[in-house]
């Protein structure tokens, strides 16, 4: 058994003092006893030697109450069976939460600040000689070494509120990968614990560490959280109408209403509702609004939510483009019908290649390559196309039917695209239409009964084996497709089964064919996410930005600069922000003085969720290996856990013993005055 010091000198002071007080007394009594014990020696004899023995218990059971009292004072404990050495020193790493949940208030202040308390307890109870590490969710570089505890105590004081999460697994990775061989390893964890924290796989911890976790205790808060917003809109068009789609989830346990929500576009607001988000419940709503100028567009959407409010605004960007670049490479010049059809909107502007002078350096330039009444289609186009679809291009294929599958196959297959099988001629057939597809949602208000269809009198019939990948847009009896759509990489191929001539159907003059190349051109412009999210989308995607041997691309706020890390790939260029983005907000990606596009990070939503986990689910994440968990609100007494290094407490039976002792005290006068009095 061991005991804290200065408890335990305490404890000897407090057992000798009784002591000497008892046997003055009992000395007292003795001689008053013996003064009177010739008066008493045949009278009551046997009644003497019950009071000496009464006494005597009385006074024992009053000494071990004391006792038994300081030592619960003293704090004893027993020693566990650790494979720690006490010739080592300690390294003890202290991981302090400091996600925006804990700015959670309790009647001990901000969580933050409780926790920051506790660690200084913790630290303090350490020898001089122990060392100590400090983790937050930052993971900061300087954290990684080992500190004095003076040290550590001005870290601690330098912790404020991150907007990066983590995850208890990635904690425990960080603990173990900082441990230090020839020293006892041993980690504390102060946090609320939310269930997004803990998580629901099991922990896969160091077995020669010593886990001990703090809970801190906070009141379960009811939250409405801004969680996501879409576009409508397939591309971004000046002045068009826009439609974006807000997703807000409520995560208390009430119903909220007449949550007021409005969207703001360059700090202009465009649009505001009223929603009511049922308990646990995820609702979306759609704003509309219109009269955007060209550029890149800073938007937000802000909820009115207390006391929470971390989470109340969610940042987006995107572009309002004046032109969407089309481009048709044509082996027939008497073809018109492509240029008709883009060259009837002004948004689209389209530039015609012919067969024999292609310029494959500028497929990049395009949002959509329409391929119509190819003669030759060569090995080498394939090889080019495949890399602009690969990186998110979109193609349209109209064949030539006049030209042999011999000359196409090798082509389509460079494409990984289904050979031709053969010619198909005869009586003109009726197609249908996958009203399901991407490509037809939103173009009929309703659908007529007897819908007019495109028919075709010849087209090529596919040896389509790999169907899975096939999406029938324009379907033709026998499982067959006139017009189908296939996902090569990140880009789409439409593959057309007959050609652009009258001579072989109706398609290029059927009203359908305008809504469905357009369509495919706007699914063809590639989109960028309209956010990222903070310590979860390191890498960005861009369209291909050429730099020359000393530029640099940066991301700039108005109070921060980030130089991310630069990699090309063919079609693309991508950033690597790594963990530099520590605050939300728009960033300008800057080559040089010009800006090339708008950035908008948010928080993670992950610390939306305000539901913690129980001591039992954090005991089960971590199986059979042994962990401490201590609350501070129901005991406030074990969080002195640093000095005792995960022993046996002894003092609550300590407690048990001194009422127990005080107890026979009681009964023992009690039942001896009653017997003495009988006899």
């Amino acid at each position: 058994m061991n005991f804290l010091y200065p408890g335990f000198l305490f404890a000897l002071l407090a057992i000798a003092i009784p002591i000497v007080i008892h046997l003055f007394n009992f000395r007292r009594f003795k001689k008053v006893y013996f003064s009177n014990v010739q008066f008493l020696k045949e009278a009551k004899e046997q009644n003497s030697s019950r009071e000496k023995l009464k006494n005597l218990l009385v006074l024992l059971s009053r000494i071990l109450a004391i006792v038994f009292l300081v030592l619960a004072f003293a704090r004893p404990f027993l020693p566990s069976d650790s494979s720690d050495s006490p010739a080592l020193r300690n390294a003890v790493s202290i991981y302090i939460d400091n996600s925006y949940s804990m700015e959670t208030v309790n009647k001990e202040g901000s969580l933050l600040d409780e926790a920051k308390r506790k660690a200084k307890e913790i630290a303090a109870a350490y020898s001089l000689n122990d060392q100590f590490q400090l983790i937050t969710n930052d993971f900061e570089g300087r954290h990684q070494r080992l500190v004095s505890k003076e040290e550590f105590v001005q870290l601690l004081d330098e912790i404020k509120i991150s907007g990066t999460s983590r995850n208890l697994q990635q904690v425990i990775n960080r603990m173990q990968s900082d441990a230090n061989a020839g020293r006892n390893q041993i980690c504390y964890l102060l946090s609320d614990f939310q269930k997004s924290f803990a998580g629901l796989s099991k922990i896969e911890g160091g077995k020669a560490i010593r886990y001990n976790f703090v809970k801190l205790n906070a009141n379960s808060l009811p939250n409405i959280s801004v969680d996501s917003v879409w576009s409508l809109s397939p591309v971004h068009k000046p002045g068009q109408t826009e439609r974006m789609v807000v997703q807000l989830k409520n995560y208390g346990e009430e119903d909220a209403k007449g949550i007021p929500l409005k969207l703001t576009v360059n700090l202009q607001q465009k649009a505001i509702s009223n929603v009511a988000v049922g308990a646990g419940k995820t609702v979306a709503d759609t704003l509309s609004f219109s009269g955007l100028k060209p550029g890149w567009q800073k938007a937000s959407i802000s909820i009115k939510d207390f006391p929470l409010t971390f989470d109340d605004e969610l940042n987006f960007s995107f572009n309002v483009s004046n032109e969407l670049r089309v481009l048709n490479i044509s082996g027939n010049p008497s073809d018109k019908f492509i240029a008709a059809l883009f060259g009837a909107d002004s948004y689209f502007k389209l530039t015609e290649m012919p067969e024999s002078n292609i310029k494959y350096s500028t497929f990049p330039d395009y949002g959509l390559i329409v391929l119509s009444g190819l003669r030759e289609p060569s090995s080498g186009l394939a090889q080019e196309l495949k890399s602009y679809v690969q990186n998110g291009g979109s193609v349209v294929i109209f064949p030539d039917l006049d030209v042999s599958a011999a000359v196409y196959n090798p082509f389509l297959t460079g494409l990984s695209l289904p050979a031709i099988q053969q010619l198909q001629t005869g009586v003109p057939i009726a197609t249908t239409i996958d009203l399901k597809s991407e490509i037809f949602k939103d173009v009929f208000d309703q659908i007529p009964k007897n819908m007019d269809l495109p028919v075709v009198s010849r087209y090529f019939s596919y040896a389509d084996g790999s169907r899975t990948s096939r999406e029938s847009i324009l379907q033709l009896p026998l499982n067959r497709s006139l017009f189908a759509k296939y996902t090569v990489g990140a880009g789409k191929i439409y593959l057309s089964a007959s050609s652009l001539s009258l001579k072989d159907g109706n398609l290029p003059r059927h009203p359908v064919f305008v809504p469905l190349m357009y369509k495919v051109a706007f699914s063809g412009a590639r989109e960028r996410p309209l956010f990222h999210t903070i310590g979860q989308d390191n890498l960005i995607g861009m369209e291909k930005i050429s730099l020359l041997a000393n530029q640099s691309l940066k991301l700039v706020s108005a109070d921060f600069e980030v130089i991310p890390e630069i990699r090309q790939t063919p079609g693309r260029t991508l950033l690597y922000v790594a963990d530099q983005v520590k605050k939300s907000g728009f960033y300008e990606l800057k080559k040089a003085d010009s800006t090339l596009a708008v950035v908008a990070f948010n928080d993670n939503r992950t610390e939306s969720d305000m539901h913690y986990a129980t001591e039992r689910e954090l005991e089960g994440l971590f199986g059979k290996q042994k962990i401490s968990v201590f609350n501070s609100r129901k005991d406030a007494m074990s969080l002195n856990i640093a000095a005792k290094n995960n022993s046996t407490e002894l003092w609550k039976l300590c407690i048990i013993l001194s009422v127990v002792f005080l107890a026979m005290e009681i009964l023992l006068i009690r039942f001896f005055n009653k017997n003495i009095q009988t006899t």
